[in-house]
């Protein structure tokens, strides 16, 4: 699972951006937010402008979420594909399972 996840679930609140760059070895706040913005337009992450500590990691136990992500990486350019495997990675899925239809 990956490190939002996993901090919501052992403290039951979600990380701010500081303890995402802290638990993630990135280099600013505004990485994480260029982040979280793209998982929230993505659809992997919701929140809630304006109130603190409101991530919600979608369900990633669908398969068509690994897929999805395999779809987009499959046409991505490279600034994409560093975008999409950093969001698998927080979200702790596995894109290497091979493509499939549902």
């Amino acid at each position: 699972m990956g490190f939002v996840s996993d901090f919501i679930n052992i403290h039951h609140y979600s990380p701010s951006y500081r303890e995402i760059m802290s638990g993630l070895g990135l280099s600013s706040v505004s990485a994480v937010a260029e982040h979280i913005d793209n998982l929230v337009f993505k659809g992997a992450l919701r929140k809630v402008p304006g109130t603190a500590r409101s991530l919600e990691v979608v369900d990633t136990t669908y398969k068509e979420t690994v897929m999805l992500f395999q779809t987009k990486l499959a046409s991505a350019t490279p600034e994409e594909t560093e975008i999409l495997q950093s969001a698998a990675d927080l979200l702790g899925l596995d894109l290497s399972t091979p493509l499939q239809n549902a």
